[in-house]
């Protein structure tokens, strides 16, 4: 293979919906491998919940086909596959058979790939170095990371704590595979090797950027409060925290700093109007405010969890991840337009962010929610076309997801529901 004669990166996805695996894998990597016209250094690979039965055969002919027994890899199942249908368009193929190929031309970038048991984890008392054995990669050398998990892992979020603190400025994105029929064992794969649970992971250092944006899907309705009473996931009390106003919101609750939380929460919804109120009933969520100094917030700074109940007895509410005195938070409501606007705007702000960036955008991968797509939308490709219409022309592959890696305020979390973008740059 000839090599190019600049160090530019080189980034490809190619995408086949062949109902055949061997045809589905000779598609991809022919048109991959004439794409990037290159020694590929690093693959990543995706596969439909479609093929669950024949993952055992990925490998093996993916080995074949690419003839690099070393080439560093990483891939896993999803409920649906992401990749290019056209070296302008991408395609969202949700709930048939496809397979994603992305190759790579990386030069001087330094490459780890891993698997990690979430079963040998090290304690979370345990040093940095602990957490850097497991990848591999020198925390020094500032990497990035890619991570795909069994979605039936209990340590995912132990892990993504154990790297944020021995990687504190690196970049983690990823998600949790696809299961397979009737929620049996999921396929990752690292170095052309299956795995059935733990984490697949990839380390990239050097002249390379992974940044991310995290659509959350929702929008904030009434006024951020402040935790003034908790108990593990159980929110006691709130009052008021008028410093937050800039959010923007619809509907309005002006009340006693004395009610309890789910007396806030009746007035709020019945602040709203008819479309809003009938959306409160089944989409209603909580936002965490992840910044404890940021006066004015704004799309992307909350983290969105779930609202699970509440007891009308002493009016709390518990939601899905815990909570502590001072932090702030906000209701959101989660529908088709307020996904849409949320990613809207984030892209918009990375693009005006990046206008004088000379560090160009080579390649990037979504990691979209399985409650998101068609369902959500009521039309196919969505996040990728919208994607596509602020960074054009960019090689996109990705999966659908039973939960997305990716930051927020600082720190990585798994989310849900949300379409997590990770976007390559190379330094220059």
């Amino acid at each position: 293979m000839t090599e190019p004669t600049t160090s530019a990166f080189k980034w490809v996805t190619a995408l086949s919906t062949r109902p055949s695996l061997e045809a589905a894998v000779n598609e991809v990597v022919s048109q991959a491998q004439t794409d990037l016209a290159a020694t590929a250094n690093l693959a990543i690979v995706f596969i439909s919940s479609a093929f669950a039965s024949e993952y055992s055969r990925l490998m093996p002919l993916l080995k074949e086909k690419l003839q690099s027994p070393d080439l560093p890899l990483i891939g896993c199942a999803g409920g649906g596959v992401i990749g290019m249908k056209s070296p302008e368009v991408a395609q969202e193929v949700e709930g048939e058979p496809a397979l994603a190929l992305t190759l790579a031309y990386l030069p001087d970038i330094e490459i780890h790939t891993f698997h990690v048991s979430t079963d040998e984890l090290p304690d979370l008392d345990s040093p940095p170095t602990a957490w850097v054995e497991l990848t591999g990669a020198s925390p020094s050398h500032q990497p990035h990371f890619i991570l795909l998990a069994d979605p039936f892992s209990s340590k995912v979020n132990d892990l993504l704590q154990g790297l944020d603190f021995a990687y504190p400025s690196s970049t983690k994105v990823g998600g949790l595979a696809g299961a397979g029929a009737g929620n049996g064992p999921s396929g990752l794969f690292c170095d052309y090797e299956l795995y059935r649970d733990g984490v697949v992971g990839v380390a990239l250092s050097g002249n390379i950027v992974l940044e991310a944006i995290v659509a959350q899907g929702c929008r904030p309705i009434g006024q951020p409060y402040l935790v003034t009473e908790g108990e593990r996931n159980i929110l006691l009390g709130l009052e008021e925290h008028p410093s937050t106003s800039g959010v923007t919101y619809s509907g309005s609750s002006r009340v006693s700093q004395k009610r309890t939380p789910l007396e806030l929460l009746q007035d709020l919804i019945q602040s709203l109007d008819e479309d809003d109120r009938a959306l409160a009933q089944h989409s209603l969520f909580v936002g965490v405010a992840q910044s404890e100094f940021k006066q004015t917030l704004e799309p992307g700074d909350f983290l969105i969890r779930t609202l699970l109940g509440v007891d009308p007895r002493v009016g709390a509410i518990a939601i899905g991840d815990r909570i502590r005195v001072g932090q702030r938070i906000q209701f959101h409501l989660r529908d088709g337009d307020a996904s849409a606007d949320d990613l809207e705007t984030l892209l918009e702000r990375y693009c005006h962010q990046h206008e004088e960036d000379r560090s160009p955008v080579v390649g990037a991968l979504m990691f979209a929610c399985l409650g998101r797509g068609e369902g959500l939308y009521g039309e196919p490709n969505f996040d990728s076309e919208l994607f596509h219409h602020y960074l054009p022309k960019i090689p996109l592959s990705g999966f659908f997801c039973n939960g997305e890696i990716g930051p927020v305020g600082g720190s990585t979390f798994l989310h849900g529901f949300t379409s997590v973008f990770g976007i390559v740059r190379q330094v220059k």
